[in-house]
């Protein structure tokens, strides 16, 4: 994912489906200043971790955060 998306999608009103090699995550915060971003698992919420933008992938609809 490039880093232009990954912020558009913190900032987003709609929640956009997002996984890390296959495991769906939520962007908590992006780094642009080392291309990665604070991560953590929809499951596991208190695990978060800081990955490559390179590995977070968009996956299919979104859905609005306020519905």
């Amino acid at each position: 994912m490039d880093i232009q998306r990954a912020m558009e999608i913190i900032s987003s009103t709609e929640m956009v489906n997002v996984s890390f090699r296959g495991i769906p995550v939520y962007i908590k915060e992006v780094h642009s200043n080392n291309q990665t971003a604070t991560v953590f698992p929809l499951d596991e919420m208190d695990h978060s971790q800081i990955v490559d933008l390179k590995g977070l992938a968009e996956e299919g609809p979104t859905m609005n955060k306020y519905t």
